[in-house]
């Protein structure tokens, strides 16, 4: 006997079989947490951080960050993480301008080197190179949170209602609704 077909949209919340890179690593997990009972704005939060600290302009400290911002801020760590790996080629490509802004913003002449050129420091010598480029770093860390707070907040806003939108339609898994 068929079944009858509901007029309300619903988003498939089972894992993908295939499908774009994109869904299968975010959107999927994403829907997958609104039904196993995440809020809207716990995950548009989460969204927002995970995005702000995946370009924070040092490599290899945002796993970390966000393990410590999920913990202390109450995050969706699912969410925070999956957003995290994913803009990581976006860390990658903010890390020159914001150690630049950071230059800019304490009255310094930019700095002439590349991405590579520091790359190539570090492995020629690490200590005498987190030494020298320590100050730098810390100037492109203190550009990174003026952009950082309100982003979240950016985030926040637009996503909720977004998020809020998609959790009515997605099938409850016997976990209440607030």
């Amino acid at each position: 006997m068929d079944q009858p077909v509901s007029e309300t949209t619903h988003f498939d919340a089972s894992p993908p079989e295939r499908g774009s890179f994109l869904r299968r690593r975010l959107i999927q997990p994403l829907l997958n947490q609104l039904t196993q009972g995440a809020s809207p704005v716990q995950l548009a939060r989460s969204v927002g951080w995970g995005f702000v600290l995946g370009i924070f302009p040092i490599l290899g400290t945002t796993t970390t960050l966000c393990g410590i911002a999920g913990v202390a801020f109450r995050l969706n760590h699912i969410a925070l993480q999956a957003v995290n790996w994913l803009v990581y080629p976006l860390q990658i490509l903010l890390i020159i301008p914001f150690l630049r802004l950071g230059n800019l913003l304490f009255g310094l002449d930019p700095f002439p080197l590349s991405l590579t050129e520091i790359t190539a420091l570090f492995e020629a010598d690490f200590w005498g190179s987190l030494r020298n480029l320590g100050g730098l770093a810390l100037r492109g860390v203190v550009a990174w949170a003026l952009f950082a707070m309100p982003a979240v907040i950016l985030f926040r806003l637009v996503l909720t209602p977004v998020f809020t939108r998609i959790a009515r339609t997605l099938p409850s898994r016997g976990v209440p609704r607030p």
